[in-house]
């Protein structure tokens, strides 16, 4: 049975140019790592605890000092006023209404002041440029605006090509839409660049600039979380970038559980990809996630509700969590981890593709532009 979040998506298409809805929806190559992501999660097996008194349950949680209604937030996407005019506000809004925190984009189309002023609690993602003064100067306007946390996005040393259509997405963007925390005025394209010469030493670098915590995120291996963690890094996100960097990286849903494991459980793991539903973030929680963030599914919503369509995402995987604990036994989202809920010997992961999924490879490639 299609859900209303199932039918997020195909509503979108219907809303949105050609050109947005397939840069938000594509993965990097073949889009292997893309289309695998939903079905990793849909192929873990629980093991529910029975005779557990399930009258009272929470799904509350704390992130970094900041409490939350759910353990569900919003990632950093980026071109969000393509979706809807309200953008990265609007976004801001359906968070706030939600109870949860937004990683807001480095680039946003929206300066972080008016985007705090939605009232959200949110962090700012950091993509480090080649100039390490603009990443300076952006990353000062989101500590000015209250931002509570820096997010290095570690995955990005390039950006992956990404096939186009017979439109471009980026023929349809207003600089603004993409710079609007820059001060670009006689900077040199190149001094956008990613930074293709980032090293652990960086977490500091940027927990000195900032003053914040720093969570990095596009974590995949056991070892280079570990790594992080020494570096000094507050927290460590498990991401594939949805897809979009480098095509056959291995799913979040599989990569979760080894770098928790790592890391221990006194530390702060969060996770992405390909969650859409309560029973997804009940096995992200089980694999050790302190909280999972929705990117894809929130654009949808963005686009077809705006604020409200983003708190009705928000609230319905609550609600679905919400049962799905009561179902296996537990009552804090906090114990799920300890509870022992997916079988041990490791999930029965198929990476085969959906029907419905058309993997076949464009010939024209894109042009490399923005994130994510």
């Amino acid at each position: 049975m299609t859900t209303w979040v199932d039918g997020l998506e195909e509503q979108a298409r219907g809303l949105l140019p050609e050109a947005v809805f397939r840069y938000f929806s594509q993965g990097s190559g073949a889009g292997l790592s893309a289309a695998e992501a939903c079905q990793a999660w849909e192929d873990m097996r629980f093991l529910p605890r029975v005779m557990r008194d399930v009258s009272k349950v929470s799904v509350s949680t704390t992130v970094l000092g900041t409490p939350l209604d759910v353990p569900v937030a919003l990632a950093p996407t980026t071109l969000q006023r393509q979706a809807h005019p309200g953008g990265e506000v609007e976004m801001a809004r359906g968070a706030a209404n939600a109870g949860t925190l937004v990683c807001v984009s480095s680039n946003s189309g929206s300066t972080f002041a008016v985007v705090a002023e939605a009232g959200a609690p949110w962090w700012v993602q950091a993509y480090v440029l080649k100039d390490r003064g603009l990443t300076t100067a952006m990353l000062e306007r989101a500590v000015a605006a209250g931002a509570r946390a820096v997010v290095l996005t570690a995955d990005t040393p390039v950006v992956a090509v990404k096939h186009e259509g017979p439109a471009s997405v980026w023929d349809l963007v207003p600089g603004e839409h993409l710079h609007a925390n820059e001060d670009l005025a006689g900077v040199r394209h190149s001094s956008l660049e990613k930074a293709m010469d980032l090293t652990p030493d960086t977490i500091g670098w940027l927990a000195e600039v900032t003053g914040l915590p720093v969570v990095v995120k596009g974590i995949l291996r056991a070892d280079d979380a570990t790594i992080a963690l020494a570096a000094g890094a507050a927290g460590v996100w498990v991401s594939n970038h949805g897809g979009r960097q480098l095509d056959r990286s291995i799913a979040t849903a599989r990569a979760l559980g080894p770098v928790a494991d790592a890391v221990g459980g006194g530390t702060p793991v969060f996770v992405d990809g390909g969650v859409r539903h309560g029973l997804d973030v009940l096995a992200a929680l089980a694999l050790g996630a302190q909280a999972v963030f929705i990117g894809r599914p929130a654009l949808w919503a963005l686009a077809v509700s705006g604020a409200d369509g983003v708190t009705r995402l928000v609230g319905t995987i609550r609600a679905e969590l919400g049962e799905a604990m009561r179902l296996a036994g537990v009552t804090d989202a906090g114990d799920v981890r300890a509870a022992r809920l997916v079988d041990s010997e490791g999930p029965p992961v198929r990476l085969w593709h959906r029907p419905d999924q058309e993997l076949t490879v464009p010939t024209a490639l894109g042009r490399r532009r923005g994130d994510r």
